[in-house]
């Protein structure tokens, strides 16, 4: 479900500060369907919001792996992105440079901190330009700055910096939540493995097991959200068969 889709012709690619960067068709397909519920004139910013977002907390796990020294390209998918490290060269021939679980729990959070960087400047400029930022509270619970005005560039501009705050901060804390193959899961198995590691892996697949299936109860009968529920109901169900697998 979260696997790198291969390579079409219609993908676009580029590169960032010597980071390869592809993105596949249908990541502007699932980015469309996302933004679908809103109004007509709002959809390309959405998908742009949705591109920016998710190329920033990509560049933030690539530059965490070329802290420690490992090249990596990003690829924009169905459902998501991916920051793959590339194989380097080994003896006669070449090996896939795998980080210590310490350096996994440095790079797995750099994706949503780059994201959460992004909106403490974005917010910050809001207002430095004289504008306000309004309380929204997520799940229904914790109160964050959601939601922004500004006093110039009309209903259009505030728009847009508000899908910028909410995707930035809202995804980001998703990403955190320990649930495979999120960045949250990842940094609670490097974590579990250090302090366990014969049995911890199999714990982080139980924790992702309940708490994927408690988020998608919130998501739900909290939030009502559709999506949310059948996303985090999958997840559960994807540790679940992993689980019956491999244990």
């Amino acid at each position: 479900m979260f696997q790198a889709l291969p390579p079409t012709r219609y993908d676009l690619c580029f590169s960032l500060g010597g980071i390869p960067v592809r993105v596949h068709p249908l990541f502007w397909l699932i980015a469309l369907l996302l933004g679908s519920s809103g109004d007509l004139w709002t959809i390309p910013l959405w998908i742009f919001v949705v591109f920016v977002s998710v190329l920033v907390h990509e560049l933030g796990h690539a530059l965490a792996f070329r802290f420690y020294g490992i090249r990596s390209q990003i690829v924009l998918h169905a459902m998501g992105g991916l920051t793959i490290p590339e194989a380097a060269p080994w003896g006669a021939g070449w090996a896939r440079v795998s980080p210590s679980p310490k350096q996994e729990i440095v790079i797995s959070l750099a994706g949503p901190f780059a994201g959460f960087a992004f909106a403490a400047l974005v917010m910050f400029g809001v207002t430095l330009a004289g504008g306000a930022l309004f309380t929204s509270r997520l799940f229904g619970i914790l109160p964050l700055p959601l939601t922004a005005f500004l006093p110039f560039g009309g209903n259009l501009l505030s728009v847009f910096v508000t899908m910028l705050l909410f995707v930035n901060v809202f995804w980001g804390i998703f990403n955190l939540l320990p649930v495979f193959p999120l960045d949250g899961g990842q940094v609670t198995r490097n974590v579990l493995i250090q302090y366990d590691p014969w049995d911890g892996a199999r714990k982080a697949l139980w924790i992702s097991v309940i708490a994927g299936g408690v988020i998608a109860l919130l998501g739900l009968f909290v939030m009502r959200s559709l999506y949310v529920a059948l996303l985090f109901g999958i997840l559960a169900f994807q540790s679940y068969q992993s689980l019956q697998s491999r244990y």
